[in-house]
């Protein structure tokens, strides 16, 4: 990383599906328009820049805890 220290945000909750679905928007929203993601925590605003090509990766695990992981980096 090039001397950057690491900044991580990790958030975990339950909620509803549409809860879950508004978020999801949220940040695609957010990539598409602006071409950034943003979060806040603790009254701090944090703005993170995303190139126009990233990787994205897609997991969908069905069992009986059935999950779907989006991992974007770059």
């Amino acid at each position: 990383m090039s001397g950057m220290e690491l900044f991580e945000i990790e958030e975990e909750g339950r909620m509803s599906r549409e809860e879950a679905a508004k978020r999801l928007h949220a940040l695609a929203d957010s990539l598409e328009r602006h071409n950034e993601i943003e979060f806040v925590r603790d009254g701090i605003r944090t703005r993170v820049a995303v190139p126009d090509k990233v990787e994205v990766e897609v997991e969908l695990e069905v069992g009986d805890e059935s999950s779907i992981e989006i991992e974007i980096s770059w």
